[in-house]
């Protein structure tokens, strides 16, 4: 198994819960909390775990929400390298309104990481134990953090010849891209909004994926379709990979459990037309389960198998 670290820069602790009724002006009676870790690389780390592969989650936690969140991730064993912050970790809030199974996601902002903060980000990644064979910087950035910031970290992590995967939005995507990684995961919004275009049909988006993979941008372009699956793009390969259909309990970490199964397949020399199947399962499996409780294995197993066994050779 080869060795693979997290970074999420706006990590948070997911509380969710559920209610009769969700309606105005009333107060509601909502069973017993959950909470969960959460971000970007936390749940692509979590996510690994459920596959069987270890990695190092590395991220600014602080605060009593900070320290709730190194507890969560000590009780499913993740390895992690935190970064001590002044501010506190934030917290985000799910709900489902049991009468109709419609879920609220409340997203709360993320606290400002200080340029002390950032450097010490880059010192932890540098203090490793070892060299990753993967570094996947999944998430959001919060308040404080520039683009160029992870355009800083790629730059570095290409140097050691370490294989960068990266799932981010907006201008920090783009940036990371025209630095190069090895695997990016867009979706079709953001491939469109890169591609200046209000939407992007099947052929629309191959076409695009492989002028930036042809273009040195990425080795592997996955472009995530929602339910229906993704577009695994290489220099030599234009795979579509419809999803399976399933009943959808929860859309939360559905992305990141399809990163997670890309970065397994790869780990472990799966093909690429397998590891592609193998995301697909995992982001489908993790909608088959309420609030943000990613997914089950043997979901993935199944569906995996399905995928294999129902698609055809990649053209």
């Amino acid at each position: 198994m080869q060795y693979i670290v997290t970074l999420t820069l706006n990590p948070t602790v997911d509380k969710s819960t559920t209610a009769d009724q969700i309606v105005p002006d009333q107060k509601l009676r909502c069973a017993t909390p959950k909470f969960e870790p959460g971000g970007g690389g936390i749940n692509v780390s979590r996510a690994l775990k459920r596959l069987g592969a270890d990695s190092v989650a590395v991220f600014p936690a602080g605060g009593p929400t900070g320290t709730l969140l190194r507890e969560l991730l000590a009780q499913e064993q993740i390895q992690q390298m935190p970064v001590e912050t002044v501010s506190r970790t934030r917290e985000n809030f799910i709900v489902v309104d049991a009468s109709n199974g419609q879920q609220y996601r409340f997203g709360m902002p993320g606290t400002e990481l200080s340029m002390e903060e950032q450097q010490q980000v880059l010192t932890t990644l540098r203090s490793l134990p070892a060299k990753p064979d993967f570094l996947v910087i999944s998430g959001s950035l919060p308040p404080g953090v520039e683009p160029d910031f992870l355009v800083r970290v790629v730059h570095a992590a290409k140097e050691m010849g370490i294989k960068v995967v990266v799932d981010t939005s907006g201008p920090a995507l783009q940036q990371v891209l025209n630095e190069g990684v090895y695997l990016a995961k867009p979706n079709v919004g953001e491939l469109s909004k890169m591609a200046g275009v209000d939407e992007l049909d099947n052929e629309a988006v191959a076409a695009f994926a492989q002028k930036l993979v042809q273009g040195g941008n990425c080795d592997i372009l996955v472009v995530s379709l929602g339910p229906q699956g993704a577009c695994v793009v290489t220099k030599d390969s234009v795979d579509h990979i419809p999803a399976p259909a399933v009943r959808k309990r929860s859309t939360v970490g559905a992305g990141d459990s399809m990163v997670a199964g890309l970065v397994y397949g790869l780990s472990t020399g799966l093909s690429i037309r397998e590891t592609g199947r193998l995301g697909v399962a995992c982001g489908t499996a993790a909608t088959m389960n309420p609030g943000t409780e990613l997914f089950k294995k043997a979901d993935v197993e199944k569906l995996y198998r399905w995928l294999l066994q129902s698609m055809p050779m990649a053209a």
